[in-house]
């Protein structure tokens, strides 16, 4: 009897694909579009930890008269950087699952929301472009779930995922009272999110026209 199937991608796991650096060859079945969701995995309960901990952001943020609590300011950062965590623990313990491609985007979207809610409420970067990136942020978000009912599914870019650090750089630096280079990450950002919204639509369309009717 033919013994358990060796994990390829686990046994070349070398620095750049455990950092996320290489992310060459196709995505790991488990975590493809109809796969089952897998819902208790260690990535997934990392997911979930920085999910729980954007409302007690948003609390020590709103409690501390200005925006710049030194607790919200941390808060924030643990949950922009476990990203990377969950993203490392899946590749070492191969736990890929389809609940964790769907929450680590869903994640990084609310916690940039949740940022600029603070950062609009005390004004520590211009309203017109915290505007501007929430209402892609809630585009993306509605843009996701239209696909994910119409069997569209939305792969993460490079324009997306170049642009996530500079948005949330902004918005921690904002909060940190550090204002001019807030304000540089957040216009780089801007590009960069902004640039990724349109190839998202451009991929969502392709992917509907080569759709078998039914």
């Amino acid at each position: 009897m033919a013994g358990p199937p060796v994990d390829e991608p686990r046994r070349r796991l070398g620095f750049r694909r455990l950092a996320g650096l290489d992310r060459s060859g196709p995505p790991p079945p488990q975590t493809v579009s109809g796969a089952p969701l897998q819902p208790w995995t260690i990535p997934n309960a990392i997911g979930y930890i920085r999910l729980a901990l954007i409302p007690v952001f948003l609390v020590l943020a709103f409690s501390s008269g200005d925006g710049t609590s030194a607790a919200a300011v941390i808060v924030f950062a643990i949950i922009g950087w476990s990203d990377y965590l969950d993203g490392i623990a899946a590749r070492v313990t191969g736990q890929y699952s389809r609940l964790g491609a769907l929450l680590d985007p869903l994640t990084d979207r609310l916690l940039v929301i949740a940022g600029v809610v603070v950062c609009w409420h005390f004004q520590l970067l211009p309203r017109w472009a915290l505007g501007l990136l929430a209402v892609r942020e809630l585009f993306m978000l509605g843009l996701v779930r239209y696909g994910l009912g119409h069997g569209v599914d939305l792969k993460v870019n490079w324009l997306g995922r170049a642009g996530v650090w500079p948005v949330l750089s902004a918005l921690f630096f904002a909060m940190a009272g550090v204002d001019w280079l807030a304000q540089a990450c957040l216009y780089v950002g801007l590009v960069l999110v902004l640039g990724s919204t349109v190839q998202y639509l451009r991929d969502g369309v392709r992917q509907m026209r080569v759709r078998p009717s039914s």
